[in-house]
């Protein structure tokens, strides 16, 4: 599958994901330094945002629209991951009101980028896409975006999260 970045092909670190493969582990840096793994939300049914920089309008737009579905669902852990610092993720989560969603930072290492194939080699940022992974830690929805600077599928991502719940 091409991804591209403003009509430019860009290539993928790592193995890409599909609905029923067992999620691949990770280690990112929650907003106060410490180390969050897939296990860290283990029991729940996770709906993984992914975007490049939260600076950005439509990693904003992404990530405020996860936020405010985050409200309707019991039982979910709404994720951002980026590759922005930790600060900055909690900078702008306190500028906009963003209290439903876990901002979580790959800048270390892109451990989860490459975990889940996402991880831009050329720009060290990741690809915009969208995961949901069950209460077994199971993917059941994988949505890679073919051009990083486009929308995801909102309603199919909370479509996957209520059939998994």
């Amino acid at each position: 599958m091409g991804v591209t970045f403003l009509g430019n092909p860009v290539t993928l670190i790592g193995s890409q994901v599909k609905a029923g493969d067992k999620a691949p582990n990770y280690t990112v840096l929650a907003n106060d330094l410490s180390e969050v793994t897939l296990d860290s939300s283990k029991g729940h049914v996770r709906l993984i945002s992914v975007v490049p920089s939260i600076d950005t309008g439509v990693c904003d737009a992404q990530t405020r629209r996860f936020n405010e579905e985050a409200t309707k669902l019991d039982n979910v852990k709404v994720l951002t991951v980026s590759v922005d610092l930790p600060f900055a993720q909690t900078r702008w989560c306190g500028s906009n009101g963003i209290e439903n969603v876990q901002t979580l930072s790959d800048h270390r290492d892109l451990s989860f980028g490459e975990a889940f194939g996402v991880a831009i080699k050329e720009l060290r940022l990741l690809a915009r896409s969208v995961f949901v992974v069950d209460s077994n830690d199971v993917v059941t929805y994988a949505e890679y975006v073919n051009e990083v600077t486009e929308h995801p599928n909102y309603e199919a991502a909370i479509e996957a999260v209520i059939a998994s719940n």
